[in-house]
C-alpha cells in the first residue's frame, strides 16, 4: 500500500492481471477507500445530496472520459512525454451511465458535463450519451471538446441526446493556433463549430484562454467572431494546472485585463441574471452605434483573481472513476473499484457522499489563493483531471 493523492490506495488492476487477481485487487481497493472514508468522513450526512462541511451541495457533475488528447495546448500539456492511463482503468460506457444514474437519482444532481482529455476520442461517446438520456430524459447533457472530429459526429451526438456543447477556441488566427495547440487544426475546429450549430446543439459556447504575448491582443477578434456566429464566448483565466508546471501569476492574463480590452470596442455592464453557482460571470455587451444595440453576453471565468469557491456546485469524476471534490484537490477517492466489486448503488452513493463531505474550502486549501505561497499545484495536469 502506498500513499497517492492524499489517501491510501492499492495497485489497480492492470491489463496483464488474471481475472481472479484483478477482482482481488479491486476488492482490496474498494475496502481501503471505504475504511479511509469511514475514518475521516463517517460524520457525513446520510440524507440524499452531495453536501460538504461549508454548506455547499454538488449538483453539477463533470465526468472525464479519457486523459488523452489530440492537441498539445501549451497551457495544458507538455509537447511530449505524457504517461496515459491504461485502457482497462478507464470507466466503461455502462459504468459512466451507472454513475450518472446514482448521481441524479440518489443525490439530486441536475447537470452533466462530459469532459477529457478529449472526449471525442471515445468511439462509444454516442453510446454513453444515449445511455444517460434513456434513463434521464430531461437531464441537461453538455460536452466540452476541442472540436476536432466534431464535424463528423455533431449530428450523431445530437441524435443520441446531447443538449449543448463547449468548444475550446483560443484564437481564430491560424499561426497563433499552431503556436498554442502545437497542431495545425484550426479549420477542423471552425468546421466543427458550424456542424454543432447545424445539429441544433444550442447554445454553442466557446472557451478561450489568453496567454500573455501570444494571443492576449486577440480578445476583441474572438468576441467579434462569436457574435457573428451566434455563439457564446467565455474567457478563462489560465490556471496553475499545466503539465509543464510553468504557470506564473505574472504571465497570466487577468479577468480585469480581458474586460479592459473588450471595453475598448464595446460597452460592458454586469448581467443581472442570477449566477446560481456558474463559474462564468456574465457581462452584457452593447454596441457603440446610434442607437446602441444589445449584442448579448460574454462570460469571464476568473478562478485566480476573482474566485467563486464559496458558491461551487461541482462534483468531478476522473476518467478512471475517482471522486475529485475540487479541481485543485490533492486527494481522490476510488468509486470504480466499488462499482467493479459488485457493490450496490446505495453503497457507491455513500462513498461519493463521504468523499464530497471532505471537499476543501477553496483551491484545494482552507482559503482561496492560487497565487499564494501556500498553493501547491496538484500532480495531475488538467487533461488528467478533466475540465
Amino acid at each position: 500500500m502506498d500513499v497517492s493523492l492524499g489517501m491510501p490506495t492499492v495497485r489497480g488492476a492492470a491489463d496483464g492481471d488474471s481475472p481472479d487477481a484483478a477482482a482481488r485487487l479491486r476488492a482490496r481497493s474498494a475496502a481501503a477507500t471505504r475504511a479511509h472514508l469511514d475514518d475521516r468522513a463517517g460524520d457525513a450526512p446520510t440524507a440524499p445530496g452531495l453536501h460538504d462541511r461549508f454548506g455547499r451541495r454538488g449538483t453539477d457533475l463533470r465526468i472525464s472520459l479519457t486523459d488523452k488528447c489530440n492537441l498539445r495546448c501549451t497551457y495544458c500539456m507538455p509537447a511530449e512525454g505524457m504517461d496515459w492511463m491504461p485502457q482497462s482503468s478507464l470507466l466503461t460506457a455502462d459504468e459512466v451511465v451507472r454513475l450518472v444514474d446514482i448521481a441524479v437519482t440518489v443525490h439530486g444532481v441536475r447537470d452533466l458535463r462530459l469532459t477529457g482529455g478529449e472526449p471525442l476520442i471515445r468511439p462509444d461517446l454516442e453510446d454513453i450519451v444515449a445511455g444517460v438520456r434513456a434513463h434521464h430524459p430531461d437531464l441537461p447533457i453538455a460536452l466540452t471538446t476541442n472540436g476536432i472530429g466534431l464535424t463528423r459526429r455533431a449530428q450523431t451526438l445530437a441524435d443520441a441526446g446531447l443538449t449543448r456543447i463547449n468548444v475550446s477556441l483560443d484564437t481564430i488566427d491560424p499561426d497563433t493556433y499552431r503556436t498554442l495547440a502545437r497542431r495545425d487544426r484550426l479549420s477542423d475546429v471552425l468546421d466543427g463549430i458550424d456542424a454543432a450549430l447545424a445539429a441544433g446543439l444550442h447554445p454553442v459556447k466557446l472557451n478561450a484562454v489568453l496567454m500573455r504575448g501570444v494571443n492576449d491582443d486577440q480578445a476583441p477578434d474572438l468576441l467579434a467572431f462569436a457574435l457573428a456566429r451566434g455563439v457564446r464566448l467565455r474567457f478563462i483565466e489560465q490556471m496553475p494546472l499545466d503539465g509543464d508546471h510553468g504557470w506564473t501569476r505574472e504571465g497570466m492574463v487577468t479577468a480585469a485585463e480581458v474586460r479592459a480590452r473588450l471595453a475598448q470596442h464595446w460597452d460592458l455592464a454586469p448581467d443581472q441574471a442570477p449566477r446560481d453557482g456558474a463559474p462564468a460571470e456574465l457581462w452584457r455587451i452593447t454596441s457603440r452605434t446610434t442607437p446602441p444595440r444589445d449584442l448579448g453576453t460574454v462570460g469571464v471565468i476568473a478562478s485566480v483573481t476573482e474566485p467563486f469557491c464559496s458558491a461551487c456546485t461541482r462534483t468531478r469524476i476522473t476518467a478512471e472513476g475517482r471522486v475529485r471534490s475540487c479541481l485543485f484537490s490533492h486527494e481522490e477517492f476510488d468509486l470504480a473499484a466499488a462499482l467493479r466489486s459488485g457493490e450496490s448503488d446505495e453503497s457507491v452513493a455513500r462513498l461519493w457522499q463521504q468523499a464530497m463531505w471532505l471537499k476543501p474550502a477553496a483551491h484545494g486549501m482552507d482559503a482561496p489563493g492560487l497565487d499564494s505561497e501556500d498553493y501547491v499545484q496538484p500532480e495531475r495536469s488538467m487533461s488528467a483531471i478533466g475540465g
